[in-house]
């Protein structure tokens, strides 16, 4: 594994954590200082007067350890390297791009797209970048940190999950949100407070963490024997589909969403299954070559004995920036065929039709063009007209995501935006990368819902977990 220089320096903090516990006369510095130690850039020498060194970042307590010598030495330095990387291969890999495809030219602000996403956003942020020294700012950031992702190949591996139902059926699951901000910070996940709303009904069910850490759901299967299809309508009306058929099917309890009984903190899981096989019979899909009739129809392998889960993603839009996210559930048979997801009756118990910030609505937007513009080739194709032609993905347009909005959640409220005639005669047809661009179309009478009625959200729900967001 390669480590950068910050994920030293943060090793390098937790080798004097250790050193000052060993020695508890040491004392903490009573001011923001640097260790004049293996800590300064490498093979270089280094006097405590100098500035902070380039790849050395802010503790958050604003104070760091001090481990006592006067210069930095080459033998010092390469001792305390090798002794970071001794303590480097006893630790977890910490999230990262696993594969991010070409890089740009040297300086350039712009780089080549990754693979999996070259046919419809054919150039991205370069790195490094401004989201690099603030999220918020313009470039790459990894918001579900447990992933490991392949942009070239467009998946994400995640911690694979085990629990059980009451009767002994095993569950396979992953976490991707939680309604708790440190649980979601310790976990490598999305913080989703909105989702606390979603104790309505069946939306959420229920599970209890047994001494062994595993859960134990109360209730809720999922029948993943069903062979996923979409036949598409005529070729000059390809959608709606002629016949569809969700891949993997949700009992009437079955939820993504879990309360934990036990414990001490109210918190509510973003828990998508995406297996109830057992260990065995999933550890031959290891490498791959997964039988969709006991998966997600989204996992492309799965391993157990490894304890991770890679599933595909999906591009999309929010506020003009490209995103990759996960589909695990849809609370209509129709649109979970369509987004190649669990078809998850127990989700139409979810609050839909308030605004995104409202007390009691745990979903946010998500605008899904229909009769988008087509043409493989075309920069602004989109939606579900040229998906169903075979161009590619629909390209959604999701609302809010963490580093951008403070209303997220995993749960996205559908809102169908047809283009009216009169627009698509004017030309003025284009593609949709932002809410804010569809609120405007509709201000403007250009566009209008399924049914010819106003803009609006009709009571569709999908389970989107954000993994990256691309620029």
């Amino acid at each position: 594994m390669a480590w950068r220089y910050r994920d030293i320096a943060d090793h390098v903090d937790a080798i004097a954590n250790m050193r000052q516990r060993a020695r508890p006369d040491r004392k903490l510095s009573q001011k923001p200082r640097h260790p004049e130690s293996i800590r300064c850039r490498f093979l270089a020498e280094c006097d405590p007067a100098v500035a902070r060194p380039f790849w050395s970042w802010p503790r958050a307590n604003n104070r760091e350890w001090l481990m006592p010598t006067s210069r930095c030495t080459k033998f010092t330095l390469l001792s305390g390297a090798a002794a970071l990387v001794a303590a480097a291969a006893a630790m977890p890999a910490g999230a990262e791009v696993v594969v991010r495809g070409k890089e740009g030219k040297p300086l350039s602000e712009i780089r080549r797209a990754p693979a999996s996403i070259y046919q419809d956003q054919h150039t991205i942020t370069a790195q490094p970048s401004p989201s690099e020294v603030k999220p918020e700012f313009l470039g790459p950031v990894v918001l579900m940190k447990s992933a490991h992702i392949d942009l070239e190949k467009g998946t994400a591996t995640l911690p694979l999950r085990k629990g059980k139902l009451k009767t002994g059926q095993p569950v396979w699951f992953i976490i991707t949100d939680t309604t708790d901000e440190n649980l979601s910070n310790l976990h490598g996940v999305n913080y989703s407070p909105k989702m606390a709303y979603g104790l309505t009904g069946a939306a959420t069910r229920h599970a209890t963490i047994e001494k062994d850490g595993s859960f134990t759901f109360n209730a809720g299967s999922v029948d993943f024997k069903p062979v996923w299809s979409v036949v598409p309508g005529a070729a000059n009306a390809p959608f709606p589909p002629k016949s569809f058929q969700p891949g993997s099917v949700g009992d009437a309890a079955y939820s993504p969403m879990v309360y934990v009984d036990n414990s001490a903190k109210s918190v509510i899981l973003n828990a998508p299954v995406v297996s109830m096989a057992s260990e065995a019979e999933l550890n031959t899909m290891c490498d791959g070559n997964v039988d969709h009739a006991k998966v997600h129809d989204k996992v492309v392998a799965i391993c157990p004995r490894d304890e991770t889960v890679t599933l595909k993603l999906t591009l999309g839009y929010t506020f003009d920036k490209p995103i990759q996210y996960l589909s695990t559930e849809a609370n209509d048979p129709l649109v979970a065929s369509l987004e190649t997801a669990t078809y998850a009756p127990a989700l139409k118990d979810l609050p839909f039709a308030l605004e995104d910030a409202s007390p009691g609505e745990s979903a946010e937007r998500i605008v899904v063009v229909v009769n988008g513009a087509t043409g493989k080739d075309n920069p602004h194709r989109q939606g579900l007209v040229s998906a169903l032609s075979g161009e590619g993905g629909p390209l959604n347009v999701l609302g809010g995501i963490p580093t951008i909005n403070l209303d997220y959640s995993p749960m996205w409220r559908l809102f169908p935006l047809v283009w009216k005639q009169e627009a698509i005669d004017k030309g003025y047809r284009y593609r949709i990368t932002s809410a804010l661009q569809a609120a405007e179309m509709d201000d403007r009478g250009l566009i209008q819902s399924l049914d010819g009625g106003p803009f609006r959200a009709v009571g569709f729900v999908v389970n989107c977990p954000v993994v990256y967001r691309i620029n």
